[in-house]
């Protein structure tokens, strides 16, 4: 083994050291130092490559360690250095001498400077027709050559734009994709954050309320706080149980779902009877023939329904409340009154209980109202279609 083949072997053993672009320079000018010489050899020209053929076939490739940061200066420091060797009378003159001005082409086209690119590349084929016939002894280039020259320079060019092209692609594809991927998380994050408000607007309200009760009657009548201190075990139970289930939304892939049942219309009794627990009087109705609903539409009932009574413990208690189901041919309807002497003032007014029900209408393609009534009290209304979301 040659002195020159260990010294490529170990540098070859230190490559994988190297940072991007240092490695991108050293695999392009070992490369195009270790052909070209090779080739000199061969052709019984070896002793014509001095220091300074070394040095311009190790300028260029020098010169890509900026290419990502300054890919025009780059592609004109490979150039000038890769025309001066080809200008030279060096037996050793092959095309691989231009392999690191290939390489500052592609980097300048993939940055967006693909009008300077051209150009330069336009030069560099001027360049090796006419540079050793103008500077030396060489006969000027023949037709069929600057033509052979001509179609390399295009084919070389076509591939490159078709690289880019199929970059650009990939790259606006990923940014669908994160595009896409924020939407969803987005919208995740708002029904999480819907579903937390409903679960703990209206229980924790009705632990409100009988707190205030129990803390009223602790002192002067302690056998009448019981049924308060009860209400709040069981709407403290249920806030636990339902905040379970919409935690259960986070739940990494593979993880065994949840085994309670999704909140809805079958819920609706257990609803009111909490809500009678804490004092308001509920009247339940249904018209039309109950069936099956959507599972979105069956959750958003409840969370109506829901919202609705907690806004009515929050700001009308003491007062009586009236909840209307009214199942259509393709439509349910859902209509909760009150008749609390505050309703009309507080009872739609602040927090993100209305704008809550409003958004889950609107995204299942209904019609939502909320507002005081004409006489006293505050009325929720809600129309959704049973073909879900739209």
């Amino acid at each position: 083994m040659s002195t020159f083949d260990r010294f490529i072997r170990s540098a070859a053993l230190r490559l994988e050291r190297l940072p991007k672009d240092a490695f991108l320079a050293a695999v392009v000018g070992i490369i195009q130092l270790s052909v070209t010489l090779t080739l000199a050899e061969s052709h019984g020209g070896g002793d014509t490559i001095d220091a300074l053929a070394v040095f311009l076939l190790l300028a260029g490739p020098a010169a890509l360690y900026w290419s990502r940061r300054a890919p025009v200066a780059v592609m004109v420091a490979t150039l000038v250095p890769a025309l001066a060797y080809w200008t030279l009378d060096y037996s050793g003159r092959n095309g691989l001498v231009f392999l690191a001005c290939v390489v500052a082409f592609v980097a300048a086209v993939l940055a967006g400077h693909r009008t300077v690119a051209w150009s330069l590349l336009a030069l560099t084929g001027a360049g090796v027709l006419w540079l050793p016939s103008l500077a030396g002894d060489a006969a000027a280039p023949t037709v069929s050559k600057a033509i052979g020259l001509g179609v390399w320079l295009i084919l070389l060019a076509a591939f490159v734009e078709i690289v880019r092209v199929k970059r650009e692609r990939h790259l606006e594809l990923e940014r669908t994709e994160k595009q896409k991927a924020l939407a969803r998380a987005d919208q995740e994050r708002l029904l999480i954050a819907r579903e937390l408000h409903d679960v703990l607007a209206h229980n924790v309200s009705l632990i409100n309320v009988q707190a205030g009760v129990a803390l009223h009657l602790l002192d002067e009548q302690p056998d009448r706080a019981r049924p308060a201190l009860e209400a709040i075990k069981n709407a403290s139970s249920e806030t636990l149980h339902e905040m379970r289930s919409v935690l259960d939304i986070l739940r990494r892939p593979g993880e065994q779902p949840p085994r309670s049942p999704t909140a809805g219309v079958a819920g609706l009794d257990e609803l009111v009877s909490r809500t009678q627990a804490a004092g308001i009087i509920v009247d339940a109705r249904v018209t039309g023939e109950p069936r099956g609903l959507p599972a979105s539409v069956d959750l958003a009932v409840y969370r109506i329904v829901q919202e609705a009574l907690t806004n009515v413990a929050r700001h009308a208690h003491p007062a009586a409340a009236l909840v209307s189901l009214a199942y259509g041919d393709d439509a349910i309807e859902i209509v909760v009154e009150d008749d609390g002497l505050r309703a009309g003032e507080a009872n739609g007014s602040g927090g993100n209980g209305i704008a809550g029900m409003r958004e889950r209408v609107t995204a299942l393609g209904g019609e939502f109202a909320a507002g005081p009534r004409p006489d006293v009290g505050f009325r929720v209304r809600a129309r959704l279609p049973l073909d879900g979301e739209r």
